[in-house]
């Protein structure tokens, strides 16, 4: 009797053991479509989930259940440091109470976790986020090499480095300086050298807002944009009204133009190494839907034959658009465009809160110059992700939902798998 007793234990602990391991033995295979289907994986609100393999195997599992064929892997969050093995970059093992001895490659475990269950990946970095501000976490506050290559803020209380600037939460490098370019662009070489995967995913490849920078090299490079001197800087151009308004100076147009172009040149210089290392590795780009905000931060994602100042929403755009800011877009540089609709509403054609609005627009200025995914959001729990992940699939090549721990959170598996399999149903339908 007791040792059928300890049989079953045995048997049990197996079992367990299995369930922990995410059934690594057999682990499920992702269906092969036509539509590309990504969850992302954000490396900081996951950090202490995936201080194990057997926790990366087992919601590597959940994730070819509830129907999705790829992933996106963040391997260098805000924070600035990396999770992946790096020689020149300090690998990220205590966040947030969390610390880990991490003896093992993580993204090499997640590549090799997606390979077993037919999963294709994206690693992804943010670019030029050095550290977090309200802690003072990152390399920009350990490491003197990056002193006076950080962002400089314009406030209406005057000039602040980024870094001291605690509700901006995070520190950037002034994009335009070639020596943080270099720096951003050896972190790219690296990991494509030392990783197969299938494609690679721009974040936060921009400027932080529209307070920065107004550095001295940012004056003086923009000089050279316009050939000639800007001797008010930064009043030329803008200034603060009373109530901490910009107030457009005789540069304003010029100045979003110069910050877009040197985004618009970045990403091409990127897309040139992916290609000269690894041809067949797919440079993606994600950003937000409402790009008539984005000039702030450089980031025009439309393609460059696209003309803002003619378009049906023209209106809104002429304070702050230049006739030239056309050149600045960049989608022809992309391989891949993933379309931040993280909106309240689904459909509305005159809604611009709503996904539908944006999938309508986005076309209309990518102009097919790259392929589009349609991306949304979890977070709240009364979206209806069902409903989303099912319209982004009839609307574009493809879908990611951002971000898992809000899948696990709020308990959406379910609803995804719902959404993708009607949308899959109806596809082989019309076939």
């Amino acid at each position: 009797m007791k040792f059928r007793i300890h049989i079953l234990a045995a048997l049990l602990a197996a079992v367990a053991c299995s369930a922990c391991n995410g059934g690594s033995q057999n682990p499920p295979q992702a269906r092969e479509s036509k539509f590309a289907k990504y969850l992302w994986f954000d490396a900081e609100a996951n950090f202490a989930r995936f201080a194990s393999q057997d926790s990366i195997r087992y919601w590597l599992d959940r994730t070819v259940e509830a129907g999705f064929n790829r992933i996106v892997v963040d391997v260098k969050p805000v924070e600035g440091d990396v999770l992946y093995k790096s020689d020149f970059m300090p690998e990220l093992v205590d966040f947030r109470g969390t610390k880990v001895d991490r003896t093992w490659d993580y993204l090499q475990v997640f590549l090799d976790e997606a390979a077993k269950r037919n999963l294709r990946v994206t690693v992804s970095t943010t670019i030029f986020p050095v550290g977090l501000t309200a802690t003072r976490q990152g390399p920009v506050y350990r490491d003197s090499t990056f002193d006076g290559r950080t962002c400089i803020q314009y406030k209406p209380e005057g000039m602040m480095d980024i870094r001291d600037d605690k509700p901006v939460d995070i520190a950037f490098l002034n994009p335009a300086m070639p020596e943080n370019q270099e720096w951003a662009l050896r972190f790219v070489r690296e990991i494509l050298t030392k990783y197969r995967f299938d494609a690679y995913a721009l974040d936060y490849c921009r400027y932080p807002g529209a307070t920065a920078d107004f550095s001295e090299f940012s004056h003086r490079d923009f000089e050279k944009f316009l050939g000639h001197a800007v001797e008010r800087f930064p009043e030329d151009i803008f200034t603060y009204d009373k109530d901490g308004n910009r107030v457009p100076g005789k540069y304003y147009k010029q100045w979003w133009e110069f910050r877009s172009m040197i985004i618009r040149d970045f990403v091409a210089e990127v897309r040139r190494e992916i290609k000269a290392i690894k041809s067949d590795v797919k440079l993606e780009y994600w950003a937000a839907s409402w790009w008539g905000a984005l000039y702030a931060n450089g980031q025009n994602w439309a393609s460059n034959s696209y003309m803002p100042l003619e378009d049906v929403e023209s209106s809104y755009y002429y304070i702050w658009c230049s006739n030239n800011y056309y050149r600045t877009g960049f989608a022809e540089e992309l391989d891949t465009f993933l379309l931040g609709a993280y909106l309240e509403r689904i459909y509305g054609a005159d809604d611009n809160e709503s996904v539908e609005y944006a999938i309508n627009r986005a076309e209309r200025m990518l102009r097919n110059a790259c392929t589009m995914y349609g991306t949304i959001q979890c977070a709240d729990p009364n979206f209806d992700i069902e409903e989303a992940c099912y319209y982004c699939l009839k609307r574009t090549a493809g879908l990611m939902v951002f971000d898992i721990v809000h899948v696990i959170n709020n308990n959406k598996w379910s609803a995804i798998k719902r959404g993708i399999d009607r949308a899959l149903a109806e596809d082989r339908a019309n076939e």
